[in-house]
């Protein structure tokens, strides 16, 4: 077999692992899952995940990697209109759809629900890359002090904590996201 082929069944197995953590974490909870468990649904021995994570913690890295990747993603596939507070509503819908879609995620790339877990540098980058692609859009539209951007952050995680805690899968908070960016807006966009 080949080093590439190697490489590329290495690699599969990977994602393949990460995904069925995912489906644990999403069916159990982050913390809900042990390594045995994880390796029995992917058909192998706990021993081997280690030939993929050298342990748990390596696992929520890619994870938290991979999550924020797929944020910068749908960022990026978002329309963004050229009117500051339409481009601010595209902003927060494509947040709060992609943050509501899936709790586990949200737990891991926002709340600190895994005691002792912290991101590695390289797995943390892609979390600055978003907030740097916020900034970036602020900037774009007037908005250019930094304490908009931890408030813009505090309202924008506020309203999906709420969805997801008091109303899974409902729009109740949903709803109320056009008027949160035009309260923001009034004060920022000028």
């Amino acid at each position: 077999m080949s080093t590439s082929s190697r490489t590329e069944r290495h690699q599969a197995t990977r994602e393949e692992i990460l995904s069925v953590a995912w489906a644990l974490s999403t069916e159990k909870g982050l913390t809900g899952w042990s390594l045995r468990e994880l390796a029995a649904a992917v058909g192998m021995r706990a021993p081997s995940l280690y030939v993929y994570f050298a342990a748990k913690d390596h696992i929520y890295d890619a994870m938290f990697r991979h999550s924020y990747e797929a944020l910068l993603d749908a960022g990026t596939s978002a329309d963004l209109p050229d009117d500051p507070r339409a481009r601010l509503r595209a902003i927060a819908g494509t947040f709060f759809d992609f943050a509501t879609d899936n709790p586990a995620r949200l737990q891991l790339m926002f709340w600190r629900v895994i005691p002792g877990f912290t991101p590695s540098p390289e797995a943390y980058a892609a979390s600055v890359q978003v907030v740097e692609r916020v900034r970036e859009a602020f900037e774009q539209i007037g908005i250019t002090d930094p304490a908009a951007l931890d408030l813009w952050t505090a309202l924008m995680s506020g309203l999906v904590t709420q969805q997801v805690s008091n109303e899974p899968g409902g729009e109740r908070w949903r709803r109320l996201l056009d008027d949160a960016v035009e309260m923001f807006a009034s004060a920022q966009v000028r």
